[in-house]
């Protein structure tokens, strides 16, 4: 029999509904593989224990009293330590929010928690999440269960290793700019970059504003080993507006599209040269959609360049509450104000020409992506256009100089608001590779249907136990 931390989310609620194991059976198992693997991968840094006993506890009363189970009932989940979680601190990553304890779930987690999903356990990332490799001075850092001398990626990298290694069957994350989708590319695990305002991104009673402009390049969205159970989630964290305005009660299923869907595979992000591995990946998943009917097309992303200049000028200009904020180098630790010396003068350059107003030049790239994407709804593209790097390497200047160039068909997907789904395409030289599907607006459907399609032909690659 699998073990049942071994079994995705899907397969543990049905099991549960069944009645064929317990929900308190459900969450000490995985609370015996938190125990036994995290010592070697330091990706959840603190477990529940205690709180999701006793939610199992209370849910197998209410089953023993005939009453339904949730479409969750007894699913584990962890959830990144900037997501609210009641009675759990917010931290960041930053020693100073140690005790930062919110009073209520952020919305994406209420809506899970009613659905029956228990949360077990909060995960690493880097301080404020900007960084593309998980470490802090709070927590340390995060180890890659694929090989220890590489990255698990950034900035939801906690949730992607205890979700690749069968310490959580759903991670909860987020991403401003690749944050849930790279990491799923490091660890071989499957992410939804969902569309700006699916998810509401804060409660009613936020402790303060967000910064504009992870209020528009940042969402929330899952981690999981199967495709079906990012849907099961979507499903089930969509519907609770909080206190954000940006969020839009849109249908989860848009119309049917005519047959066959288009589907262009961008092979030339500007340049930027693709590894022979990350290549490879996207040929595989092309020659998948195409076997399943899908008219597969290769072609170049509009303005894609311009795209991230934009990006990067709107993150600079609209990434605090307001002028008198401290920089973030004054309250992180010297291994962040290593990263961001390095980085610093690199990001600047990425800025490329100022724009008059860069938030008219977003809604023109906008248009044409709209009017590109109208025949071609689908995009297929690398997530990053090298694998997973040796850890350290994002701490060298010269290593870091092309980091924005690789990274292009990531943060366009944040710049637009467009949903994209990560879906892993089998190992190469010991590491896995992965692609992204990329949908329009408010179609993350779409994007889980032909990551399904991909995920049936080339398998899944975990849980995996830390090598």
């Amino acid at each position: 029999m699998t073990e049942l931390w071994a079994l995705g989310a899907w397969d543990l609620a049905e099991l549960v509904r069944g009645g064929q194991v317990s929900c308190r059976e459900v969450i000490e198992a995985h609370l015996r593989r938190i125990d036994g693997v995290d010592p070697r991968v330091n990706a959840i840094t603190v477990t529940l224990e205690q709180e999701s006993l006793a939610a199992a506890d209370a849910a197998d009363r209410a089953l023993a009293r005939g009453e339904a189970a949730g479409p969750l009932c007894g699913v584990p989940m962890t959830v990144k330590e900037n997501i609210d979680v009641a009675g759990s601190a917010t931290t960041m990553g930053i020693p100073a929010l140690r005790e930062a304890t919110a009073d209520t779930d952020a919305p994406c987690v209420a809506e899970l928690r009613a659905a029956g999903a228990i949360p077990i356990g909060r995960t690493n990332m880097p301080e404020f999440g900007m960084r593309w490799h998980t470490d802090n001075a709070l927590r340390g850092a995060t180890v890659n269960p694929w090989s220890p001398q590489h990255t698990p990626g950034g900035s939801s990298g906690g949730d992607a290793v205890a979700v690749a290694t069968g310490m959580s069957a759903l991670g909860i994350g987020n991403d401003g700019a690749g944050s849930l989708r790279w990491p799923a590319q490091c660890c071989g695990v499957s992410a939804l970059k969902t569309s700006l305002g699916r998810v509401a991104q804060t409660g009613e009673r936020a402790a303060g504003p967000t910064p504009f402009a992870f209020q528009l390049l940042g969402v929330q969205g899952p981690i999981a080993r199967h495709v079906r159970d990012l849907r099961l989630a979507f499903d089930h964290m969509c519907g609770r507006p909080g206190g954000d305005p940006w969020y839009a009660p849109v249908p989860l299923h848009g119309p049917p599209l005519p047959a066959p869907v288009r589907v262009r595979v961008v092979t030339d992000p500007d340049g930027a040269p693709t590894d022979p591995r990350v290549a490879d990946a996207l040929g595989r998943a092309a020659q998948a959609l195409a076997d399943a009917g899908y008219l597969v097309e290769e072609g170049r992303a509009p303005a894609l360049t311009r795209a991230s200049e934009i990006y990067t000028q709107i993150m600079s200009g609209y990434g605090r509450v307001h002028r008198e904020q401290p920089p973030v180098e004054t309250v992180a630790s010297p291994g962040f104000v290593r990263f961001w010396q390095a980085y610093e003068p690199i990001w600047a350059q990425a800025a490329g020409e100022q724009a008059f107003d860069p938030l008219m030049e977003r809604a023109t790239i906008a248009r044409l992506w709209s009017a590109w994407m109208s025949r071609t709804p689908l995009v297929l593209a690398p997530i990053r256009t090298r694998p997973a790097f040796p850890v350290g390497s994002d701490l060298d200047p010269r290593w870091l100089a092309d980091w924005p160039a690789t990274m292009r068909l990531a943060v366009v997907v944040n710049l637009l608001g467009l949903p994209a789904v990560a879906v892993p395409v089998g190992p190469a030289d010991g590491l896995p590779q992965a692609v992204q599907i990329i949908g329009p607006r408010f179609r993350e459907d779409l994007c889980l249907d032909a990551a399904a399609v991909v995920e049936a032909t080339t398998g899944t690659l975990t849980p995996i136990d830390p090598r």
